[in-house]
């Protein structure tokens, strides 16, 4: 099923103030909130929907990378029906919104704070990419040094099950209420326990391995889908693969920096490939074929005599994809006159007679003054 755009998610437009955006936001989250709908999976769903466009469009650099590249511009975060993100993601990232004595205490959300509170950090990598691969999208595996569960304990921390005892400040709630009187009445504040650092309970004996923290530095294989067409400094994310939380908490994100590796002989400009090709005089003059380098292989191109230098070829779909799937870029091909610098007696004699031929010569008329230089040529055909 399709993502639905994240505007029409909020109910905003794309002009709104974040302040509008924040206001849209909880609105939907009050009406869909999991504790006021118990056991309704499209409550959930339309929660979690929410929550991802709030995600996206309250983030400055999330914001216009979507506006730019729409969903797939989102990379993996942007799973279908809502699936980005989990309970936890959504109530650790909006501490703002449901915490602190917000709304999220009218329905008990703050006692859900016990793995959030611990939520592990994000991890940032760069991934260089050919135009090979970013021209038909691909897989790529690679192996990030992080923070990982520790298989001792099961992320716990403790030695043993009878190394865990329920926290006694909180009664296991991760959280500590306080009530003040203010002009207004009595007002009630919720915040982590200061006793077990919101894990609601207290170890008595620590893990050897992980020495209670739940978690080892180690190294996981990660497999990353990068889709067709991504650009230079596109990031994308993969929910959940980051840092992991301390004594069981949420993984932290990992966020992927898109890096093009330099072609050779070919330049991107957008969905676009730019290519010079130097060409000699009696190539120009006679007409030729010739053989060109494209993003997946070779193209043969038939040059007419007479080709001027400057003249633009366009060969359509040789260019990379749109990620939102809107077509092929085209692949241009500016013809560059190539000027020998070394002849032979012979062969300077043969130009001195092309030279002196009126055929060859240039008369600098109406028409020749009207002609674009090579050098605004280029500049034309590659902006």
């Amino acid at each position: 099923m399709s993502k639905r755009d994240y505007y029409e998610v909020l109910g905003v437009s794309k002009s709104a103030s974040a302040d509008e955006v924040k206001k849209a936001y909880r609105k939907l989250a009050l009406k869909y909130h999991p504790d006021r709908n118990p056991d309704d999976n499209e409550a959930e769903e339309k929660f979690k929907e929410a929550a991802e466009a709030y995600d996206v469009l309250s983030n400055d650099e999330k914001k216009a990378r979507y506006d730019r590249f729409g969903h797939a511009g989102m990379g993996a975060a942007a799973g279908g029906g809502g699936g980005g993100m989990n309970m936890d993601d959504i109530f650790s990232h909006f501490g703002d919104i449901f915490g602190g004595g917000g709304f999220g205490d009218m329905f008990g959300g703050g006692e859900r704070g016990g793995r959030n509170a611990n939520r592990g950090s994000n991890l940032r990598v760069k991934l260089k990419l050919t135009y090979a691969e970013i021209v038909n999208g691909a897989n790529k595996k690679i192996k990030v040094k992080k923070y990982i569960p520790c298989d001792t304990c099961g992320c716990s921390g403790a030695k043993d099950k009878n190394s865990i005892q329920r926290c006694q400040t909180c009664g296991g709630t991760g959280q500590v209420r306080r009530v003040s009187n203010t002009f207004l009445g009595q007002m009630q504040t919720v915040s982590p326990c200061p006793t077990c650092d919101g894990q609601g309970s207290t170890i008595t004996n620590k893990c050897n391995s992980c020495k209670g923290a739940g978690r080892i530095y180690g190294e996981e294989t990660i497999s990353i889908d990068i889709p067709a067409g991504v650009q230079d400094g596109m990031q994308l994310s993969m929910s959940g693969r980051g840092n992991a939380g301390e004594r069981g908490g949420s993984s932290g994100d990992l966020i992927i920096l898109i890096e093009e590796e330099k072609h050779n002989e070919l330049t991107r400009d957008g969905n676009d490939v730019q290519y010079v090709l130097s060409i000699s005089y009696p190539d120009v003059v006679l007409g030729t074929q010739v053989e060109v380098p494209t993003i997946d292989g070779k193209a043969k191109i038939k040059i007419p005599a007479g080709t001027q230098s400057g003249k633009i070829f366009r060969l359509k779909g040789k260019g990379f994809p749109d990620i939102n799937g809107y077509g092929k870029g085209d692949q241009l091909v500016l013809i560059k006159v190539w000027t020998p610098t070394q002849l032979t007696d012979e062969e300077l004699a043969a130009i001195e007679i092309l030279r002196k031929s009126s055929s060859t010569n240039i008369e600098p008329g109406e028409e020749a003054r009207k002609e674009k230089s090579f050098f605004e040529k280029i500049k034309d055909a590659f902006q």
